[in-house]
């Protein structure tokens, strides 16, 4: 008789997503000098259970970022539950914003992945892409956002907001969304 697979104990999920949440913005703070006993320790757990859950630090900090990339991915879907697509768009944007920023302070951690033979990058576009269809589809059903612009427009300008945040301040990026989504539900298009 096969044997049955085991089944994940809740508090071991609870452990892998605390882990993962404080992994997440330790590398973004601190980069590779980030260690993982310290990691452990902030997330209230011994480096066993680090180490059982994740083998080596590439691991950790590629399952790090996966974690944050569904998080604001799901976001689309959640905040279109609780508001009207115009708005739900505004503050996934922001929200993205918040995202790329802590990505850019992963930089050096994620080149380690790549270096160790793992693309952290490979279905971002993808599950980025479908999370922003999903908010231009809802915005184009009840009216509010344009029908002539494509997920991909959306990520590029979205990119170049976050970059900004990098050499800029908050509140430009936030002038910036504001400035985007008066063209998303504008009829710019008119004469």
């Amino acid at each position: 008789m096969p044997a049955t697979p085991r089944r994940t104990r809740s508090d071991a999920l609870q452990n892998r997503e605390r882990l993962l949440e404080v992994a997440a913005q330790a590398f973004a703070e601190q980069g590779l000098d980030t260690s993982p006993a310290a990691i452990a320790k902030q997330a209230g757990v011994g480096v066993g259970t680090l180490y059982r859950h994740f083998p080596t630090r590439e691991v950790l900090i590629d399952a790090a970022y996966r974690r944050q990339l569904i998080q604001v991915c799901e976001k689309a879907n959640d905040l279109l539950t609780r508001y009207p697509a115009a708005e739900a768009t505004r503050m996934w944007m922001k929200h993205f914003i918040h995202y790329a920023t802590a990505k850019s302070g992963m930089s050096e951690a994620l080149n380690a992945v790549i270096a160790s033979g793992r693309d952290p990058y490979s279905d971002s576009r993808a599950l980025l892409t479908d999370a922003v269809a999903t908010l231009l589809t809802a915005g184009a059903r009840d009216g509010s956002l344009r029908t002539d612009v494509l997920p991909d427009d959306v990520l590029l300008l979205m990119g170049g907001i976050a970059y900004s945040v990098q050499h800029g301040t908050r509140e430009q990026a936030r002038a910036l969304v504001d400035l985007f989504m008066d063209a998303l539900t504008k009829d710019s298009t008119a004469s």
